[in-house]
């Protein structure tokens, strides 16, 4: 049967359904300019499992369960569910926390780059800009022989693992709900107040997560990918959906009064120009190196590829070390501690990329 979501017209409809759904999402509670945010909401889970303990981001977000199990759902259906592992996973791990610190950095991923610029907030520019020029990095790399080694078939119980992990994350939600001014629910931290204590209702959040999983699974939606095809190939396949994305999260916003123009006084963002630009340069870097944006990775665990699912477990431990270490920017901006972390995953990103190449430009 044809894959019609993997055509043109497709990937533009699915990347609409997202930025609708992900404007909507932040209608029915999710924070400002933040109704989808992958590396936030990853954060945002790391410190529900008190991995990290800043007060204000810890949320078990269940868009983010949602994205894993459509993708598994999807992948099982369609017999697409290839449980695979291939090589470095070192590698892909370091570039995980990488990509996560720089995200923090910015305060957002690709995702909400767009749905930031989607409501208006000047400050996502920089962050774009710089996004490109990470990918452009990274396709050199590519262009030049750069290669993580090829992914061979494993035991299904392995595909299994990261969507059960998913499961367990679901179902300590329903055991330990958030208590009304409680911090702490059995095993699970809650933010009372910051991003972290805005969220849609669980069941809302669930199946819009589970609705995106499965239409990005189908359609290979990646935002990296999109930018590294157009650069590398001139290809507009995957391009076509990542302006969509944006299109359809501005006009939701227009109709809700969720459109706010200005570069000062937005949520969640600071007004560091080079510190935007320079965390999301070390997190283009970071995603084309691994081969695909943090959502393209959830999507890939569902499918049950275990490089994906290594690539965010580094993700989870990125987000722990930048707030356990005082790396994330805030309101404020970029702290010290941050603005050194960008320099050393650049020289590390660089070093990756300059020494995994199976030939020599």
């Amino acid at each position: 049967m044809r894959n019609i979501l993997a055509t043109k017209r497709g990937i533009i409809g699915v990347g609409l359904a997202i930025g609708v759904l992900a404007s909507l999402l932040q209608f029915w509670g999710n924070p400002a300019n933040m109704g989808i945010c992958v590396a936030c909401f990853v954060r945002d889970m790391t410190g529900a499992l008190g991995l990290h303990r800043a007060p204000v981001v810890q949320y078990m977000r269940p868009e983010i369960i949602g994205f894993v199990l459509g993708s598994f759902g999807a992948a099982y259906l369609f017999k697409e569910f290839r449980p695979r592992l291939g090589s470095a996973p070192i590698v892909r791990f370091i570039l995980g926390a990488f990509a996560m610190i720089g995200a923090l950095i910015f305060l957002g991923c690709p995702w909400r780059a767009l749905l930031r610029l989607a409501g208006g907030d000047g400050n996502a520019i920089l962050g774009l800009l710089g996004l490109i020029a990470g990918i452009w990095i990274g396709t050199r790399f590519l262009k030049a022989g750069y290669n993580l080694g090829p992914t061979h078939k494993t035991y299904s119980s392995v595909g299994w693992i990261f969507p059960l992990i998913m499961v367990g994350f679901l179902a300590l939600m329903l055991v330990y709900p958030a208590i009304p001014g409680e911090t702490q629910s059995g095993v699970l931290f809650y933010s009372v107040e910051g991003p972290g204590s805005m969220y849609a209702p669980l069941a809302v959040s669930l199946i819009v997560g589970l609705g995106i999983g499965f239409l990005a699974q189908k359609s290979r939606f990646c935002t990296m990918g999109a930018i590294r095809d157009l650069i590398l190939f001139k290809q507009t396949h995957l391009f076509v959906g990542f302006i969509s994305l944006a299109v359809a999260a501005f006009v939701t916003n227009l109709v809700l009064h969720q459109f706010n123009p200005g570069f000062v006084g937005q949520p969640v963002a600071h007004t560091m120009h080079i510190w935007n630009f320079a965390g999301m340069m070390l997190a283009g870097l970071a995603f084309s190196l691994a081969g695909g944006c943090p959502g393209r990775q959830l999507f890939l665990s569902g499918e049950g590829d275990g490089d994906a699912a290594i690539f965010v477990v580094g993700m989870v431990a990125g987000a722990a070390f930048a707030h356990n270490f005082g790396l994330a920017s805030s309101g404020e901006g970029a702290t010290t501690a941050g603005m050194v972390a960008v320099g050393i995953g650049m020289v590390v990103c660089l070093l990756i990329g300059f020494t995994m190449r199976e030939k020599i430009a």
